[in-house]
């Protein structure tokens, strides 16, 4: 079997490398995992999720390890610590709604001398097939509550971090959860498939590109095996003429650069109503200018490395087309030193005189580039914000509530904010449109997709 390195985008560097697991080890994972399944799903919830947050607790313990070494793996700086306050606020929320969501629901009009409802059996065993972006929060949405509702885990992790599936296997361990119950194994994508092909998982959840998904499905078709895809996006923001602009600059800027633009539900688009659009767009530029793009280990960094060079030469590829078909670029890369072509540390950029006929506006960019444009609507916005493929999130940045609810019905998306973006609330289903996938995670809901309904009719005599 091959080796699965790690390379830093840092500095180059390899940072682990780690054999891909044998046939035989797979093959043993999935046994032991069936075995203590069986024996987990007879587990009280409440028992099971007191495990859980053991499990969560051991995590946040290694949190100021944790911190640098994924600095090192997919450059995210170190200034913004982690990802383990959206990591706990989920698994709390899951836990807390565990008991409720998973159970008995009887039907409304009771009959003398039956006993019916609707249980929720786990699926069995689930594979989590997890990012490199957000490799902690993607990973929890599903294990946490996959676990929670008696299921078994297999976690194959990105390689860019594949020090983050020993981290989740480490804290299981720790928490003292059944042994077989949760494995980390080391895959190769053909691994992976020939797993899915082979019918021997009950759900798979992926998260990753639109081609990734789809070779996901290719794999899976015929198993029966149910799927969790949260793919590509392209989200939109829109700033109407009576938003607090000076609030819709600040969080829009963080909204398209944080973690270098590399954010499953990150801006890559902004649409502005005219009267506005000047003074948002200089406040934009303005802030824009401020990062510090360099080493992600350095406390002054705001901006790091993208994950990879390969991902930085597809924005720079979208923005050198832009600019050829009449954007203009509104950032001087000179201002930015670390910024070396035929690297992964890439300047921010905002661009303007933009349309849909340029892949920047439309093709996922999971980079630190957005495209402005102004609008002269409601309805040209709704518009624009739906002439794309994907559908994840998209932001309308107004003081009208009930305007932003009537927008949010008629644009094609998973999920609508008002006055705020690139966020998941652990109490909403996290779901996406189009090519940005199926299914859902988190909420009721998400407990809802790692359990099936049976149903129990019971007559007295």
């Amino acid at each position: 079997m091959p080796d699965i390195v790690c390379i830093s985008p840092v500095d180059g560097r390899e940072v682990a490398r780690r054999p891909a697991a044998s046939e035989a080890e797979i093959a043993g994972a999935l046994s032991a995992a069936r075995v203590a399944q069986k024996a987990w799903a007879r587990v009280p919830v409440a028992e099971r999720v007191a495990a859980v947050l053991r499990f969560m607790d051991a995590m946040l313990a290694m949190n100021q390890e944790i911190v640098p070494e994924l600095a090192l793996q997919m450059g995210r700086p170190v200034r913004y610590g982690g990802e383990f306050k959206g990591f706990e606020e989920r698994v709390r929320y899951m836990a807390k709604i565990a008991e409720e969501s998973l159970a008995p629901v009887p039907p409304a009009d009771a009959q003398p001398g039956f006993r019916r409802y609707v249980a929720r059996d786990p699926l069995g065993l689930v594979l989590v097939v997890a990012p490199w972006n957000y490799p902690y929060l993607t990973a929890v949405n599903t294990i946490a509550p996959a676990l929670m509702a008696g299921n078994a885990v297999i976690l194959k992790h990105a390689s860019q971090t594949i020090l983050v599936g020993e981290r989740f296997q480490a804290a299981i361990d720790k928490a003292g959860l059944p042994k077989g119950l949760f494995r980390n194994l080391v895959l190769t994508h053909d691994q992976t498939s020939i797993l899915l092909a082979s019918g021997a998982v009950d759900h798979a959840n992926f998260t990753g590109s639109v081609e990734g998904g789809r070779a996901i499905e290719r794999a899976a078709a015929g198993s029966f095996t149910s799927l969790g895809l949260e793919l590509g996006g392209k989200d939109p923001a829109y700033v109407r003429a009576d938003a607090n602009i000076p609030h819709a600059i600040e969080n829009l800027v963080d909204g398209a650069f944080y973690n270098s633009g590399q954010c499953c539900c990150g801006i890559e688009r902004i649409y502005v109503a005219e009267s506005r659009y000047k003074d948002f767009l200089d406040g934009f530029i303005e802030l824009t200018r401020r990062y510090v793009l360099g080493d992600p280990l350095d406390e002054k960094t705001t901006l790091g490395p993208m994950a990879h060079t390969r991902f930085a030469e597809l924005v720079r590829a979208q923005t050198a087309e832009a600019l050829a078909k009449g954007a203009v670029a509104h950032i001087d890369a000179a201002n930015f030193p670390a910024d070396r072509a035929g690297s992964p540390y890439l300047a921010p950029q905002v661009l303007t005189n933009v349309d849909h006929s340029m892949r920047v506006m439309v093709e996922e960019s999971f980079g630190p580039v957005v495209g402005i444009m102004p609008v002269k609507s409601d309805e040209e916005a709704v518009r624009l914000m739906n002439d794309s493929r994907y559908g994840l999130t998209a932001a309308i940045w107004t003081q009208d509530i009930d305007a932003a609810e009537r927008l949010g019905r008629e644009i094609e998306t998973g999920t609508v904010f008002m006055n705020r973006c690139d966020y998941l609330d652990p109490a909403l289903a996290w779901t996406g449109v189009k090519e940005t996938g199926r299914g859902a995670s988190l909420s009721p809901i998400g407990f809802h997709m790692l359990t099936r309904p049976k149903s129990f009719h019971l007559r007295e005599i």
